[in-house]
């Protein structure tokens, strides 16, 4: 099947390589129960070391660029309490954590998660994390933009591999809220 963007040799709808993707992404796609079937959820192989986004968009197509969104974990901290989160937005921003995020999550102060916290709570590989299978309760916070985009290419739980997801797809993930200007123009 042929990716509906990028330069890559061939799409495959997730469903059909479970193998391909983390225990918790997989599960979320076994488990599918969003409004866009799991099958439009495709998997496209990738070369781990041209994972960060300024070495994939020269290998994948510039165009991805436009269509890529970062997603990361933040942890947010009231009274002695730490929730964390997911936070997804467009590649050519920041989460704005401090102001956004600290605020749909009732924090008082909010920073990103160490990388061992990140990768620990999602069982996925840092540089490969997908608001895809994330913990059940962990909020997953969607810049309005990112649920625009028909196509956006997001981790596929490791850093080999990426997954294409329709927009609105990520708006109906389990803990989803969608927020104006979580992205900030960096």
């Amino acid at each position: 099947m042929r990716a509906p963007i990028g330069d890559f040799d061939t799409a495959t709808p997730a469903p059909d390589c479970l193998d391909e993707l983390t225990a918790p992404v997989a599960d979320a796609v076994r488990h599918w129960q969003g409004a866009v079937p799991a099958d439009r959820i495709l998997y496209v192989e990738t070369e781990p070391q041209w994972a960060d986004t300024a070495v994939f968009v020269e290998h994948y197509g510039r165009d991805l660029l436009q269509h890529s969104a970062n997603c990361v974990v933040v942890a947010g901290k009231r009274a002695g309490e730490t929730t964390l989160a997911a936070c997804v937005v467009p590649s050519t921003t920041r989460v704005d954590v401090n102001g956004a995020a600290r605020r749909q999550l009732g924090a008082r102060k909010a920073s990103f998660a160490s990388m061992e916290t990140a990768t620990g709570e999602t069982g996925m590989e840092y540089g490969g994390i997908t608001p895809l299978g994330l913990p059940t309760g962990w909020p997953v916070l969607v810049d309005s933009a990112v649920v625009d985009l028909p196509y956006v290419l997001v981790g596929s739980g490791r850093r080999r591999g990426k997954l294409l997801v329709p927009g609105k797809a990520l708006a109906g993930l389990p803990g989803a809220v969608v927020l104006e200007g979580l992205g900030l123009t960096a």
